[in-house]
């Protein structure tokens, strides 16, 4: 299976910062390189689009969590390269999904798959996931689903 599109664009990515020497953006598409090659050799598996995405997804939260916590610790220095590491990952990740466009990706899972209670979240969250992954914060998706399904 061949490298993944966004595997591919850090890699450029990479050889940009090395030869404008900006080593913040450097270091942090470095870090991304890491995490894919980490998970590629505990697992046995050629990182592919959906799993690199899954990856920097992950990698995004982590940050968000720090800069919280640095933040609340008056730590207003870190949580500012917290938050320019973020800057970086966030130009591999496809465009975050505004709010209507959220609601309706939702509203139509729930009609697709014929939710009428809390019961059928399952299947509403099946759905939506591989719509949405990497494009918006599931968490956030899951309370969508839920006010939605409770309303109906």
């Amino acid at each position: 299976m061949p490298d993944s599109n966004t595997k591919l664009a850090l890699s450029d990515a990479m050889k940009t910062a090395m030869r404008a020497k900006d080593k913040p953006r450097l270091s942090v598409i470095r870090m991304a390189l890491a995490a894919f090659k980490q998970i590629e050799v505990d697992e046995r598996i050629n990182v592919g689009e959906e799993r690199a995405l899954q990856i920097l997804d992950k990698m995004v939260k982590q940050r968000r969590e720090s800069t919280r916590q640095y933040q609340d610790a008056n730590r207003n220095d870190l949580a500012n390269v917290e938050l320019a590491e973020i800057k970086v990952l966030q130009e591999f990740l496809p465009k975050a999904l505004s709010e209507p466009e959220l609601e309706t990706l939702t509203k139509d899972a729930i009609q697709n798959s014929g939710a009428q209670s809390m019961q059928d979240m399952g299947k509403v969250m099946g759905i939506l996931k591989p719509q949405i992954q990497g494009r918006a914060d599931m968490g956030a998706v899951s309370k969508l689903v839920k006010s939605l399904l409770a309303g109906s």
